[in-house]
């Protein structure tokens, strides 16, 4: 049972922005979506999401298809945003009672789980605090804890490193490796690979709406001509340089 995206096509207005997207994600894979601003990963993300409607293709997952059941595809996903969506009037522990609702959990092993994701992140005392208390990184904890919560099949992560300190950083990807080891489906877009690759091993590169290449990092090396020494820095500078040149 996977993550399927089938020739997916979409955009704004009738524009595609991302064209004929194929990508599949196996329970215990975690794939990094890679490129250039403006390659195309949030909208790819808002189709996941079903904020956007594709012009043609489909996603599915666990044979359950976006398009035709939403809120059963939605169930078994949970989304950690590049910026922290947190409502002000509500207290940390009314955040995390609110994710416990959404996913009808029993409330007793909900709260159990809750403690120990609290306790990782150092938020455990400040249950009782507003988001006003809260730093960019401390709110940043508060979605991935929520996240994490969540009993979701897939897990889908947007540049989640900015305003995390390198404990939280470490903390953070303990937690997805453990999410692949129970067979969470893992999709992040992130620009920080030499934390990212931590644990993740395949990624997909995003150049201009369409996938150029799948694999490993070594194996997107050998794809663009770069040498082993060469910083994936260089692989942006040939993406900007194609982009200009085309």
């Amino acid at each position: 049972m996977t993550l399927k995206i089938e020739h997916l096509t979409g955009g704004y207005s009738g524009t595609p922005v991302i064209k004929d997207i194929n990508l599949t994600i196996k329970p215990g894979e975690a794939l990094g979506l890679i490129g250039l601003n403006g390659a195309g990963k949030s909208t790819t993300i808002k189709h996941l999401l079903g904020l956007l409607r594709p012009q043609q293709g489909k996603i599915s997952l666990d044979g359950i298809s976006l398009a035709n059941e939403p809120s059963k595809f939605k169930k078994k996903l949970a989304y950690i945003p590049e910026t922290p969506v947190i409502y002000p009037e509500l207290t940390l522990k009314e955040h995390l009672e609110l994710t416990m609702l959404a996913y009808d959990l029993d409330l007793d092993e909900a709260w159990e789980k809750a403690h120990r994701l609290l306790k990782t992140f150092r938020l455990d005392d400040k249950l009782d605090w507003l988001p006003v208390h809260f730093s960019k990184g401390m709110q940043q904890k508060v979605m991935i804890t929520a996240a994490f919560l969540a009993p979701a099949k897939l897990l889908v992560i947007d540049e989640p490193f900015t305003g995390l300190d390198p404990l939280a950083v470490a903390n953070f990807i303990d937690l997805i490796r453990q999410g692949k080891q129970e067979g969470k489906e893992i999709l992040m877009t992130t620009h920080v690979l030499a934390d990212a690759q931590q644990a993740i091993s395949n990624y997909a590169v995003l150049n201009r709406g369409t996938i150029e290449v799948v694999g490993t990092l070594d194996e997107i090396r050998r794809h663009y001509g770069l040498k082993a020494t060469d910083s994936f820095d260089r692989l942006y500078q040939l993406l900007y340089q194609e982009q200009s040149n085309a």
